[in-house]
């Protein structure tokens, strides 16, 4: 099988081919860890989570690197009374513990800046000994004149990158493209000696580092939101290759689309994030990673609660099949998730990790499940749902009991017990034809906020979703 993906760098669509079969590699930049971690955080999470299994599934020793900012101006501004270390540490908790509840793996490696300053002060040496750099004012700047390359990735002029919001212009440059590579630390900030004076990395150098530490000067996969290709991404290519003397930092680029909040793009300094945490809180894991990646990876995300709505609701569709299968072909086979997945979804994966489809390929494959299922065929339903079990785990998804997703929603076992109760003296009304009072019964459940099912198997139910 063979990946392709539309290549930033070179704005086409490529088939990925890496230097080494044997071991690919892959580096997404990861969160700076500052404050509680918001959907906008969460999707590229999400989207090369998914990039690294469909990898792994073609070649398994394929090596993924997510890194954690766990020193920048941001994380210093927010410490307040707290150190910044303990501040840090305890939102890189967090962060973890989201994308876990959204079935996102932990990379291979996971490397914090912290751990890396010995790294970061080699690559500015070298590119002070190779004249790409400079000292001014106690801090050590990259002159992005003296690679030729600059703006490749961006596709940006160079009046186009001056002119730049993110771009800081300040006197002790020499050029106002220039951007950070080291800066001092004066009185309590956090800091570390050097060559140039007390100080700390720029945000840029400290991805440089982390990837060349993991993964090797070359890398195959770059990967991140669209808003790092500049300056952030731009300055890494330029940062790295001067230092190594390489012709690429990664052959292919992939970056997905921004989340957007009322039209805008979300960010914390807008302050229309939605929070991780929150969509976590109201709504099932499963659901928020299908809401993730419910759109194309390289499209624009318009979050909403109807969003997570139909996300869940397309779930229990997945779900309520898988339910159905159960009482015909027995409890589910758990090595499901060792199975390949279907062709279908697993083709369209292939071409640009084209989540729509792999998604309609799922709900494709219910429907044939459903379709087994009334013909009363327990060999073809067998066969429809370890394909459906097969994507779906592939994809992160239906990994919990059918019947445990359609009756979850925060209730207890005890809520649970009295709702099977109530389905027992209502199965018990109908065999003696008291069809009143199952009626009554049914009634009351539903204003309980459950719906039942009768099938020629017997009754069952879910909670109705909000």
């Amino acid at each position: 099988m063979h990946f392709f993906l539309r290549n930033t760098l070179t704005n086409r669509r490529e088939e990925f081919i890496p230097r080494d079969p044997a071991r690919p590699t892959v580096y997404v930049c990861g969160p700076t860890v500052y404050g509680p971690a918001h959907v906008g955080n969460a999707r590229p999470a999400a989207v090369f989570d998914l990039v690294v299994r469909v990898l792994k599934s073609i070649w398994p020793g394929t090596a993924y690197a997510r890194n954690i900012t766990d020193i920048d101006d941001k994380i210093i501004a927010a410490a307040g009374s707290e150190s910044v270390s303990a501040l840090a540490a305890r939102c890189a908790d967090e962060y973890r513990a989201e994308m876990s509840a959204l079935n996102i793996a932990p990379p291979d490696f996971e490397p914090l800046a912290t751990a890396h300053i010995p790294e970061m002060q080699a690559i500015i040496t070298r590119l002070l000994e190779k004249n790409f750099a400079y000292q001014a004012e106690g801090h050590v700047l990259f002159h992005a004149a003296a690679f030729s390359e600059y703006g490749a990735l961006s596709n940006r002029s160079r009046d186009e990158m001056i002119a730049g919001a993110r771009v800081e212009v300040a006197p002790y440059k020499r050029d106002p493209a220039d951007f950070v590579l080291w800066k001092p630390s004066p009185g309590d900030m956090p800091g570390w000696e050097s060559p140039w004076g007390r100080g700390r990395p720029g945000w840029h150098l400290e991805c440089s580092a982390m990837a060349e530490k993991c993964l090797g000067t070359e890398i195959d996969l770059h990967g991140g939101g669209q808003d790092l290709i500049f300056p952030h991404h731009e300055n890494e290519i330029a940062q790295s290759r001067c230092a190594h003397n390489t012709q690429t930092l990664a052959r292919y680029w992939m970056h997905n689309g921004h989340v957007s909040a009322d039209g805008e793009k979300m960010s914390k300094s807008l302050g229309n994030v939605f929070l991780t945490r929150d969509a976590l809180a109201e709504f099932p894991g499963e659901a928020v990673r299908w809401a993730l990646l419910s759109a194309h990876y390289r499209r624009p995300l318009r979050w909403s609660a109807a969003l997570l709505r139909d996300s869940r609701a397309a779930l229990d569709r997945l779900y309520e099949a898988l339910r159905g299968a159960e009482k015909i072909c027995g409890a589910t086979d758990e090595n499901a998730s060792d199975a390949s997945p279907p062709q279908d979804v697993f083709s369209a994966l292939c071409d640009d990790l084209n989540t729509p489809m792999a998604l309609a390929a799922l709900h494709s494959a219910a429907t044939e499940l459903n379709r087994a299922l009334v013909a009363g065929d327990a060999k073809a339903a067998a066969a429809r749902r370890g394909e459906l079990l097969a994507g779906g785990r592939f994809m992160g998804f239906l990994t919990v009991p059918p019947e445990r997703w359609m009756h979850a929603d925060g209730a207890d076992s005890g809520a649970d017990a009295e709702v099977e109760r109530m389905i027992a003296e209502r199965d018990a009304a109908r065999a003696r034809r008291d069809f009143a009072a199952a009626d009554a019964i049914r009634g009351e459940l539903t204003a309980r906020g459950i719906e039942v099912n009768d099938s020629p198997s017997g009754a069952s139910w879910r909670r109705i979703r909000g």
